[in-house]
């Protein structure tokens, strides 16, 4: 499976030549081992990998008994992995780190030796009871990784021209044309089903079958619930509600998470840790309220509200889909037709904000109600902020619509009532890209774009 982050790897190994560690950050089964490994393969004379997770104790021995003899400390990972080491062309890997928070914490003396790189990858290291008892290595560098995404799930179906031809089109603000929006529209719903976690990619790849594919997602879904029970120590319960109601709130006409479903009387402060320790996991993705569309949409920040989108659709759509009664062929193949009663904004609106996040956006909308005056009252789905920065007109609304026939309302008020502080509007549809009345229409495909 090639992926983007195996380039951002590359510019890390060439610009840093050893004096940081890199940390892989991202939900499990995104494919963080397989791409270090992959990468350590190509890229370095040998390397060595330790699973944390699966790794003896005789090995966790080695970084508390010779934290300060790293002679010995490779001397003895040497021999126990039978790897020869050498200076600036060996990498070693720490996967599962969460699992040993010690040798994460060994990384600042590591990384001063100089004689080796080192990568890190790690599932809810952000959590508090991963890292309590150490200190965090200021010589390591984050980068999160994310389920795969359309043009790598393009790759991964063996079409390497369909993306570049949208991003001619994109860049031009042309349409792709009938016949090639209805073939890129076509794959984006079988990436919508599918969705980005390389082992369910792989088997769709495998055997073209939804259903099968389903079950791979299945078996994820049933680690995270795992992985919940395991780690979420206090608070388990209520992450779990918060997990299983997912679907039931996106189904809503308004996203805005209902916190009434989870408990009656329920306030946010009371499942404000479950839901971070969710978005810390990279299990969903968390948008905000934004009391005003400007700069600084995070000093604009309305913690009363917010949106809880799964991290990935095609785990959504299995979560959403779970009666034992289901035909599962057919629920897709309706899917895929665009003919399933459903509320497809759940799917189109997740999507969406899972496209956004990846690109480095970080998620915000703007709700607005009032009884006395109707032109107040509005909800927009997204909001960002464009590159460069100047003096107004920094902030682009977004709307999303699953349909073929709406309304912009709620843009509209927006525009009249924002228009100094808003950049272009967007609306993100099933058609073909095109402009009107000052607003971009772009294709679902070309969310990633922006």
């Amino acid at each position: 499976m090639k992926r983007k982050i195996y380039n951002q790897l590359l510019k890390w190994k060439h610009e840093e030549n050893g004096r940081v560690a890199v940390m892989l950050d991202g939900a499990r089964r995104v494919g963080k081992s397989y791409i270090v490994e992959d990468f350590a393969k190509r890229e370095y004379k040998s390397y060595i990998l330790i699973d944390f997770a699966h790794v003896e104790a005789d090995v966790k021995s080695y970084f508390l008994d010779y934290k300060t003899d790293l002679d010995s400390l490779f001397m003895h990972l040497s021999m126990y992995f039978r790897v020869q080491l050498f200076p600036r062309k060996s990498v070693i890997i720490f996967d599962e780190v969460e699992f040993f928070p010690q040798a994460r914490e060994a990384i600042k003396y590591l990384v001063k030796d100089g004689r080796y790189d080192y990568i890190e990858t790690g599932s809810l290291v952000s959590i508090n009871k991963n890292v309590q008892d150490i200190l965090i290595p200021s010589e390591e560098r984050r980068i999160k990784m994310y389920p795969m995404d359309f043009e790598e799930f393009l790759w991964a179906m063996g079409d390497d021209m369909m993306m570049p031809y949208i991003k001619e089109c994109y860049q031009k603000m042309q349409p792709l044309g009938q016949a090639l929006h209805r073939r890129a529209m076509d794959y984006f719903r079988q990436y919508l089903i599918v969705g980005g976690m390389p082992q369910a990619v792989s088997k769709y790849v495998e055997t073209k079958s939804f259903e099968r594919t389903d079950r791979v997602k299945r078996d994820i879904l049933e680690l995270y619930r795992a992985d919940i029970r395991k780690y979420a120590k206090g608070f388990e319960s209520k992450v779990v509600r918060i997990f299983d109601t997912l679907p039931g709130q996106l189904q809503k006409h308004e996203k805005k998470f209902r916190l009434s479903a989870l408990k009656q009387n329920a306030r946010l402060r009371q499942y404000e840790s479950s839901f971070q320790w969710l978005e810390d996991a990279m299990v969903v993705n968390v948008c905000y309220a934004a009391s005003e569309p400007s700069v600084g949409l995070k000093l604009k920040e309305d913690d009363s509200t917010l949106k809880c989108y799964m991290s990935d659709t095609g785990l959504l759509i299995s979560l959403a889909f779970d009666e034992n009664t289901i035909a599962h062929e057919e629920l897709f193949r309706k899917l895929m037709l665009d003919k399933l009663e459903i509320n497809k904004g759940m799917l189109v609106e997740n999507i969406v904000a899972q496209m956004l996040k990846a690109s480095g956006h970080e998620l915000y909308f703007f709700s607005s109600y009032s009884k006395e005056n109707a032109e107040e009252t509005m909800e927009i789905d997204f909001l960002i902020r464009k590159p460069t920065i100047s003096s107004r007109h920094n902030i682009s609304p977004i709307e999303v619509k699953s349909g073929k026939n709406y309304t912009t309302t709620s843009l509209d008020k927006l525009r009249r009532k924002y228009g100094q502080q808003l950049a272009v509007a967007y609306i993100i549809h099933s058609g073909d890209l095109q402009q009107k009345d000052n607003i971009i229409f772009l294709p679902l495909y070309m969310t990633s774009l922006l």
